[in-house]
């Protein structure tokens, strides 16, 4: 193995051992759990979640009401949808009926018609 200039392996693994002991220092000297700070940040954090939950569920529950509203919209729509249809289907069947009444009735004619010709070449 290669070693750099002007370093050789004790003074690396000083350098080692020196930011372990940094890292556990630093580890070491953070707060406890019953500091100010510590607490207060908690009930900061607390507090904000709280929010957000309480957000949440007012815009869950405007959701589920905007989703009422639109299925009774859907219902309505849908009922005059029908309605609409059926009285179309209504006025079909009288329109078919009145035409097939006046195809009869001209029908009729042209065969009275017909047999008056008839009768009167005799």
């Amino acid at each position: 193995m290669r070693e750099y200039k002007d370093q050789n392996r004790l003074e690396r693994l000083e350098r080692a051992a020196k930011a372990k002991q940094q890292i556990l220092d630093k580890f070491r000297s953070r707060p406890s759990a019953d500091d100010p700070t510590v607490v207060a940040r908690a009930a900061e954090r607390k507090a904000i979640a709280d929010a957000r939950e309480a957000r949440e569920k007012e815009r869950d529950e405007r959701k589920r009401k905007e989703g009422e509203v639109r299925a009774q919209r859907e219902a309505i729509e849908k009922a005059e949808r029908d309605a609409r249809e059926r009285r179309e289907a209504v006025e079909k069947v009288i329109r078919d009926a009145a035409e097939a009444a006046e195809r009869k009735a001209e029908r009729d004619r042209r065969y009275a018609a017909r047999k008056a010709r008839q009768a009167t070449r005799r």
